[in-house]
């Protein structure tokens, strides 16, 4: 059969639908059936899925023409989603296809929500496709059936691969791609991405590098070269509009999460057939959920809320009651960020900045869920100030201005789990997997000793651990076979597959039984009898915690305590950083007739009396003396991780210079210096304070490495499998687990300071804590700017909100408005 014959079968399919292929679509099936790998960017909503998946099925009918008969029996295709949740849609797309030609294929779902039925039944009879998440496919690889299973695997399909890269999940299926290589060595690997700034690098990541060694058994021919990289030339309409507020504060704050424009949003909800409500955090998520609510009974029924921490039949429930248009809006999260094919959906709605274009793009891509539609998107901002960056994202929208995600390199306990999930399904040859890792992005530069390291400390414990038995989980038999014989110790590793590692989650149950969802051990263990929280949108009264389940009942008070999640603050991207910079010239000329700019001109104007509003070559701060004490303020505008790790390093250079304490403030547009006595902020300047000279010595004194590469380290020796998490339902609490992993690093950094775990921990504490790379760069950048140091009266609209931010941890939300409504008073 020809191509020609088979994209007509393709086609055929596309016209039933009233549907037209586009060029990237054909593209990828050629590609495909040409024998390629490689990597698709296309938009949201412009049918990705088809693109691939029809590819495989033609591959197939290709080598079967008789296609309609009962297909031979075997996986064929394996489809990796990065949440579970979007399962079902991909299933369902796939399936459709399937059937309309009738190929008599099963397709079939394996994540953790799956059935312990279900998936004896596909340890009998794998389905052709199997839809599945990186960790579900590291337990098919810890089977000792793997080779079976796979041997007859086409094609890899890794969804979503932007989620993915960039994060140790990313790290997690690089090593699988190069097993499944070796298992079954006609398998295409591809990779489907919409909002990307590094395509190539990602590229490499997801098909591997060639091996720069004198080896020539290790530059096989196991790396494709034959690649291809398919970019969908659609524009996707996207319109942008701000909320604007009718009466704006000249003292902005971030207060009240944006509930002060509730009846603009309850207008824009039933001007829509349907609405997603995009939230950052869970807990701003609850909150609004029952603001609506509470101010429109109405709603009851038709406005439902979404976050990954309520039960999946709540969820299933809350995602087909959008498809099928019976809700006429949702409050979410990040949850329905990906993939999910919510046709019906009219308008989205993003509360407070996203703090990136790529995840705006994303949730933009929400609405408008098919090819050539208009993607709306309305911009509600928590505080005045983020009506800068609704500005400076409209801007990003129209310039496709997404960022980079930077890959990860030499997780040493991703690669100990990894090798002791291959000793579990059978065992593994070193030589062997000491080939196909080197082939990976992320193991590329591991030499021989750090790989003969990892194998001691699977089979050891390492140098330090080498006299305690339960550290030593891997035999080596007579023909040099590296596996994992004891069953407890395989079924704890099996229990502890994965690199998602969050504070223990504890379940919420109703005193008669009935399940509401998950929330976090740390919060729960905050609440006393009778404590009245919200959660799930129910209002529920704490009875009791009975091991790791906390029981409930339904309160009647109308208000209570917002159940939060630690961890969930979002730090502004470095592309957002820049673009926000750059607007500022709109803001302070005023020339631009943007709403936004016309929305913000009187606080801008006092801005300007008080101070400044900083152009792109020029770095402000400002120091004025309330009653609290002489204030430092210095507008970096790079994000909250960043202006953390500025403001102790600053501190520490000025303490060098005068025996000085701060506490110390920051938002994602700068941060704050307090003190109780004046420093001359000249001493500073003169000094060279702000330059990236010596910043890796300063760091170590200035930030407590040491501590964070402690709590770095909890993240990783769970990984690694050093910690155990528990069984279900015991699940072993945080502190005890944090207590253990503490233990751990003392006596490798007393007794094993070349342990490459330690290493890891600091080198991730510097690389994503404290993001010292960026803030290299950032203070790069200040040294080429004119500083302006202005000595102001009072504080100015800018400092304001970081100001705030320092007396939200200190006050009660009651007594945090009176005080800030004093301050506002005084001051305007």
């Amino acid at each position: 059969m020809t191509n020609k014959d088979l994209f007509k079968i393709a086609e055929t399919f596309f016209e039933d639908k009233g549907w037209t292929s586009f060029p990237f679509q054909k593209n990828s099936w050629n590609a495909f059936l040409k024998g390629k790998h490689g990597l698709l960017n296309a938009p949201t909503g412009s049918g990705k899925t088809y693109a691939l998946w029809i590819a495989i099925v033609l591959n197939y009918i290709k080598q079967n023409p008789d296609y309609k008969k009962k297909p031979s029996k075997g996986l064929k295709a394996v489809w990796i989603t990065p949440l579970r949740s979007l399962s079902n849609e991909i299933a369902q797309t796939t399936q459709s296809f399937v059937d309309a030609i009738e190929l008599p294929f099963k397709v079939g779902i394996r994540t953790g929500d799956t059935s312990s039925k279900e998936r004896s039944a596909q340890k009998k009879s794998m389905p052709d496709l199997l839809i599945t998440t990186p960790e579900s496919l590291h337990l098919l690889l810890a089977s000792k059936d793997r080779n079976n299973t796979f041997k007859t695997c086409e094609a890899l399909v890794i969804d979503e691969w932007h989620e993915l890269l960039g994060t140790k999940r990313g790290v997690q299926m690089e090593l699988a791609i190069s097993r499944l290589r070796t298992i079954s060595s006609g398998i295409r690997i591809w990779g489907i991405s919409a909002t990307i700034g590094n395509l190539n690098q990602a590229q490499d990541v997801l098909l591997g590098v060639p091996t720069h060694e004198h080896n020539t058994q290790l530059n096989d021919n196991v790396i494709p070269k034959d690649r291809v990289l398919i970019k969908a030339n659609i524009k996707k309409d996207i319109k942008v509009q701000s909320i604007i507020p009718k009466k704006m504060d000249k003292m902005p704050w971030r207060g009240h999460l944006g509930l002060h424009l509730l009846e603009d949003v309850v207008h824009i909800i039933n001007s829509s057939k349907s609405t997603l409500i995009f939230t950052n955090t869970r807990a701003q998520c609850e909150i609004w959920f029952q603001a609506l609510m509470s101010s429109h009974p109405e709603f009851a029924g038709e406005v439902a809320m979404h976050h990954g921490s309520i039960n999946k039949e709540t969820r299933i429930w809350v995602e087909n009651a959008i498809r099928n248009e019976s809700l006429k809006a949702c409050v979410c999260t990040s949850s329905l960020d990906l993939g999910v094919d919510f046709a019906p959906v009219e308008t989205i709605i993003q509360v407070g900045g996203p703090k990136g274009v790529a995840r705006f793009l994303q949730r933009a891509g929400r609405s408008g869920h098919r090819p050539g539609e208009t993607s709306v998107i309305y911009f509600l901002p928590t505080h005045a100030l983020e009506l800068i960056e609704a500005s400076a994202l409209q801007k990003a929208v129209t310039n496709q201005a997404v960022e980079d995600r930077l890959p990860y390199l030499l997780c040493y306990d991703v690669l100990i789990q990894y090798l002791c999930t291959l000793a579990v399904g059978g065992g593994f040859y070193p030589d062997q997997i000491y080939k196909e890792i080197k082939q990976t992005f992320c193991f590329q530069s591991i030499s021989q000793e750090e790989w003969q390291w990892c194998l001691n400390f699977i089979v050891h414990g390492s140098n330090s651990l080498s006299n305690y038995d339960e550290y030593k989980k891997v035999e080596i038999d007579d023909t040099g076979r590296y596996f994992i014989d004891s069953r407890a110790i395989a079924m704890r590793h099996r229990l502890q597959i994965g690199t998602i590692v969050t504070g223990q989650d504890v379940t919420v149950k109703y005193v008669t039984g009935g399940y509401v969802g998950t929330i976090e051990e740390y919060f729960i263990s905050k609440l006393n009898r009778g404590d009245v929280f919200v959660f799930a949108g129910r209002t529920l009264e704490f009875v009791r915690l009975k091991g790791m389940v906390a029981q409930v009942r339904i309160s009647n008070k109308k208000k209570g305590q917002v159940s939060n999640w630690q961890g969930s603050r979002l730090p502004l991207s470095s592309q957002l950083g820049e673009l926000l910079r750059e607007e500022m010239i709109n803001f302070q000329t005023g020339k631009k007739k943007s709403p936004e700019v016309q929305a913000l001109k009187d606080i801008i104007k006092r801005q300007q009396q008080e101070s400044i509003i900083p152009l792109p070559d020029q770095f402000l701060i400002e120091t004025f003396k309330t009653r609290e004490g002489y204030h430092s303020v210095f507008y970096p505008f790079e994000g909250r991780f960043v202006h953390e790790a500025m403001a102790g390093l600053i501190a520490y250079r000025v303490s060098l210079l005068q025996p000085i304490s701060f506490s110390l403030a920051f938002n994602d547009y700068g941060f704050e210096l307090l003190s109780d006595q004046p420093f001359n902020m000249q001493d500073l300047l003169d000094n060279n304070l702000l330059t990236p000279d010596m910043l890796s010595q300063d760091m170590i004194a200035s930030v407590n490495a040491t501590e964070l590469a402690k709590r770095q380290f909890r993240d990783i020796a769970v990984i690694a499998g050093l910690v155990f998490t528990g069984y279900p339902n015991k699940i072993i609490k945080t502190k005890h687990l944090q207590n253990s992993s503490q233990l751990l690093f003392e006596v490798f950094k007393d007794n094993e300071p070349d342990n490459l775990l330690l290493r890891q921990a600091y080198t991730e504490t510097y690389e994503q804590q404290i993001e010292e790379y960026r803030l290299r760069e950032s203070l790069e950048r200040i040294k080429s700017q004119d500083i302006i140091w202005n000595q102001c009266d009072k504080p100015t609209p800018f400092s304001f909100p970081i100001i705030t931010d320092r007396l939200r941890a200190k006050l009660s939300s009651e007594k945090l408005a009176d005080r800030i409504k004093r301050m506002q008073l005084k001051w305007e």
